[in-house]
């Protein structure tokens, strides 16, 4: 898969190309099954298959004092959509004043015809697009008889009779559910990230931590969790994290705190993934502590044995 960035990197799609575009926050089960009917429709056609993303968020560009609790940063899209093995190339798009004053005509003329050569789109059919999100289903398909390319719906991926999204995603993990958003993910919910130099402190209680930097404005989780992290090597260690804002230490931003059984590696300034796999408890304010400590201890306890209880 090609990644690129921007308009003016994108090669010359003399063929043409099958194009499906969104935001792909997570990459849920959704999302997945929108990109495999695409992969389709690019083999039928014996063309490439061009990803559209966005970034920031829309949401994020409109109104950036309400910031998104997103699944997914941009590297984790990244990741996600390549492991896949279905797309040709990954474009990235600055969703920018540019952007967002284009009107849908404009979008369709300039992106869709003149970059990407596009012969077929795929997309849902409440997507929304172009300056005041004007452009829908209905007018990609009225341009489309214009400039000689085919619009198909993306299918609904319904569990439980209601359609996977990625607010209702976000609506789980509030609810500390990574279980339930696990189901829709079709995988563990996942935070990637650098390890970082911390405090220190999780040392200093018998239970060092590697911090992973979030970069993230707002998490779409909190609490304490059993998790799983994998690192570059590929190597997957269990081990107990907390993600917020450590009300015990007067913490202030948001952290992820990882403690691994039985490990004693020098992980600094590796990149690593960091799966939640079952729920523990929220985060809390404890008097002392030696408090603190006693319930870490009481966690790395239910971590092993729901561990042990699912055979990981």
């Amino acid at each position: 898969m090609q990644f690129i960035r921007g308009l003016n990197a994108i090669p010359p799609f003399s063929l043409g190309s099958v194009v499906t575009l969104g935001n792909f926050d997570g990459v849920h089960l959704g999302h997945q099954a929108v990109l495999r009917q695409a992969a389709h429709c690019a083999q039928r056609h014996h063309l490439p298959l061009v990803v559209l993303i966005f970034e920031p968020l829309p949401r994020e560009f409109f109104n950036p004092a309400a910031p998104v609790a997103r699944l997914a940063r941009l590297r984790e899209r990244v990741a996600f959509i390549q492991e896949m093995g279905l797309v040709d190339y990954l474009i990235v798009l600055p969703f920018n004043t540019a952007l967002a004053n284009m009107t849908a005509p404009e979008f369709i003329q300039r992106i869709l015809v003149d970059a990407l050569h596009a012969r077929q789109c795929v997309i849902g059919d409440d997507f929304r697009f172009g300056q005041g999100r004007r452009g829908d289903f209905a007018l990609l398909r009225q341009f489309g008889e214009v400039n000689q390319f085919a619009v198909e719906a993306a299918a609904t991926w319904l569990i439980d009779d209601a359609r996977v999204s990625s607010t209702r995603i976000r609506a789980h993990l509030a609810q500390r559910d990574v279980a339930g958003a696990a189901r829709l993910l079709g995988r563990p919910f996942t935070l990637c990230g650098r390890v970082i130099h911390g405090d220190k402190r999780g040392r200093q209680l018998g239970f060092p931590t590697a911090n992973v930097a979030l970069h993230r404005r707002l998490s779409p989780l909190r609490g304490v969790f059993v998790v799983e992290m994998q690192l570059p090597d590929g190597m997957i260690h269990a081990g107990v994290a907390n993600i917020g804002t450590r009300p015990t230490v007067d913490g202030q931003d948001a952290r992820l705190e990882v403690y691994l059984f039985d490990f004693n590696q020098d992980i600094y300034g590796e990149i690593v993934r960091v799966e939640f796999l079952h729920d523990l408890r929220d985060e809390q304010k404890f008097s002392s502590l030696v408090a603190l400590t006693a319930q870490i201890t009481q966690d790395c306890t239910a971590a092993r044995a729901w561990l042990s209880s699912t055979g990981t």
